[in-house]
């Protein structure tokens, strides 16, 4: 008897989980107009394209939205794609990534303002103040200067393009309606920008675009985003002049230094893509090898000279003069001057080379070990003891 009870039991339990599935699958899943969805493209046929919206519902938009420049569908079953709902007739909810011509159309305007829905439009001609736009229906709007595109250039580019557009005011059933081509190339970049948070990550290695170049750095575009190239990280030498560097539209590898997604404010990085020449120093400038450098740099304590790209070594005040006590660098030599030094130390953790004249041997010069503090220390006793050699060869030949 038990044993007839537990069937029973097991047979009621398949029934109500059976009915739980046949009402699932029956549920209807209710839209508002306006209501943004992100759904999977599940079919594509030569007039609709169909997604699913979830417990067995599924929606379609007309292809034509997909249709690119040439004609072909720019959409492919699997995709993931946003769009607005706009109606459901006979059972079928019909969406749209932007309300396009036709008569029809006409009548889902009102609904595109109130719910924030693209419409598409072509620019027909400029006019005082903006542009004259030409609608769904027939139905012609005004956008002002300020919100076509993203940036106030070549304005005049615009006319006769296909683009998409926000009603910001709908007024007089249709007569009246200002548009702005920038909300929606806002909401995308906003869009784009969550993506790319999420994609690019701070030391990650990236290929970008130079966008424009200013004389505190270069901007690069990565992916949907912009950032600053500071003008010390064009290169690891000094960099004078960026546009003899970079120019605009040019492809570049860059590092991401500092990503600050609240403030805006992303900085990359040209020079920590590249080789860091410090990397192999000792091989390239052995202590005691000798090498060509341009002096680049003058100061009280010394000339700086480039040996490569981003190695720089300090030719010391007490090494120049040729034996002579002098006051300033540019008493020997002058920046960019191309001199012959030699390398008498390195010091790799700190990035510093210390010089010498090529054929400065003779006895009395100071050594590279004076070199640490790139002149805060006195090196006068290597310049003292020249003066006291010279005074005694004087009361020799007296």
């Amino acid at each position: 008897m038990n044993e007839k009870e537990d069937i029973r039991d097991e047979l009621a339990e398949e029934e109500s989980f059976a009915d739980l599935l046949r009402e699932s699958e029956l549920k209807v899943v209710r839209f508002n107009p306006g209501q943004k969805v992100k759904a999977k493209v599940v079919g594509i046929s030569s007039e609709s394209v169909f997604i699913d919206l979830g417990a067995k519902s599924e929606g379609y938009l007309d292809s034509k939205e997909f249709l690119d420049e040439e004609g072909k569908l720019s959409v492919t079953e699997g995709e993931l794609i946003e769009a607005y709902f706009l109606s459901s007739e006979d059972n079928q909810m019909r969406f749209t990534t932007r309300i396009s011509g036709g008569e029809a159309a006409r009548y889902h305007l009102e609904d595109a303002w109130r719910n924030e829905i693209p419409v598409e439009g072509l620019v027909e001609k400029e006019i005082k103040g903006g542009f004259e736009i030409k609608i769904a229906g027939g139905l012609r709007g005004f956008c002002p200067f300020s919100q076509m595109g993203l940036q106030r250039e070549n304005l005049k580019e615009f006319t006769g393009r296909h683009l998409d557009f926000r009603i910001t005011q709908y007024g007089e059933n249709g007569r009246n309606i200002v548009l702005s081509n920038r909300a929606v190339m806002e909401e995308e970049r906003r869009r784009q920008r969550e993506e790319q948070k999420s994609l690019l990550l701070e030391g990650a290695r990236v290929l970008g675009t130079i966008s424009s170049i200013h004389n505190f750095g270069a901007f690069v575009r990565v992916g949907s985003v912009d950032g600053l190239i500071p003008i010390s990280e064009i290169g690891w030498d000094r960099t004078e002049d960026i546009n003899e560097v970079l120019k605009v539209g040019q492809e570049v590898e860059v590092v991401a230094m500092k990503l600050d997604w609240e403030n805006d404010r992303l900085s990359f990085s040209l020079k920590r893509a590249l080789p860091d020449p410090w990397e192999s120093i000792e091989k390239e400038f052995p202590p005691g090898s000798r090498h060509s450098g341009t002096v680049v740099r003058l100061t009280n304590f010394g000339a700086f000279v480039s040996l490569a790209p981003g190695v720089d070594g300090l030719l010391h005040i007490s090494k120049l003069g040729a034996g002579k006590k002098i006051r300033h660098p540019h008493e020997a030599v002058n920046k960019g001057q191309v001199i012959e030094v030699k390398i008498e130390a390195i010091d790799r953790e700190n990035k510093r080379i210390s010089l010498a004249t090529a054929g400065s041997e003779q006895a009395g010069e100071p050594t590279g070990e004076d070199y640490s503090q790139y002149g805060n220390r006195s090196l006068a006793m290597g310049t003292l003891a020249d003066l006291m050699k010279a005074k005694l060869e004087g009361k020799k030949k007296k």
